[in-house]
């Protein structure tokens, strides 16, 4: 008796859960169906258990929107990103670019430059003190260079044996160290280097 009721009872709750329409057509013409309405006309699905209705083309104008809106936030977040990406290669090629202009001046001065006096800076592996200038970069290579150019100038210096970034280094204004062969040492500052 029990599994008769129970199969009755699923038996008639089927068609209950099907959804019924409520169709409009041009002509304001009424019509309630158990399928979905046709083109041209007013689309609203009826729930029978609660009684409330869904205006259906509403619906899928909100889908339509909500979909664009994504679309339009996933373009802009992605021309950032391509930004972003542009923006990086810029650096790393202005980076590139003082480190090649270092490593002609010592190519082509031999005997004012040692062989490893000027060492490029790899984007990707700084020493510890230059990863905290990582955003200067291109302006350290620059400094390195007029560095060693200005100490030579000096008439002090007969060769240059290193230069590098030192530690008395702040955010505000970059110092560059520079050794020579004579044993002297030279402290560049950033805005000495810019006279």
């Amino acid at each position: 008796m029990k599994s008769t009721l129970l199969i009755l009872g699923l038996l008639f709750s089927i068609p209950l859960s099907a959804g019924v329409y409520k169709c409009t057509d041009a002509k304001g013409n009424k019509i309630y169906r158990a399928i979905p309405c046709g083109e041209g006309q007013s689309k609203v699905e009826l729930n029978v258990k609660t009684g409330s209705s869904t205006d259906l083309i509403a619906k899928e104008k909100e889908e339509v929107l909500t979909q664009q809106e994504q679309e339009a936030k996933e373009a802009q977040k992605k021309l950032e990103e391509e930004q972003q990406s542009q923006k990086v290669a810029q650096f790393k090629q202005s980076v590139l670019d003082e480190s090649a202009k270092n490593q002609f001046l010592v190519k082509s001065n031999p005997s004012k430059f040692s062989a490893f006096a000027i060492p490029p800076y790899k984007y990707e592996d700084l020493p510890p003190l230059v990863k905290s200038f990582q955003s200067r970069l291109p302006d350290i290579e620059r400094l390195r260079r007029q560095a060693a150019e200005k100490s030579l100038s000096t008439g002090e210096c007969g060769r240059v044996e290193s230069v590098e970034l030192s530690e008395k280094s702040s955010k505000d204004n970059l110092m560059i160290l520079v050794d020579c062969s004579s044993a002297k040492k030279f402290y560049f500052t950033e805005k000495e280097l810019a006279n």
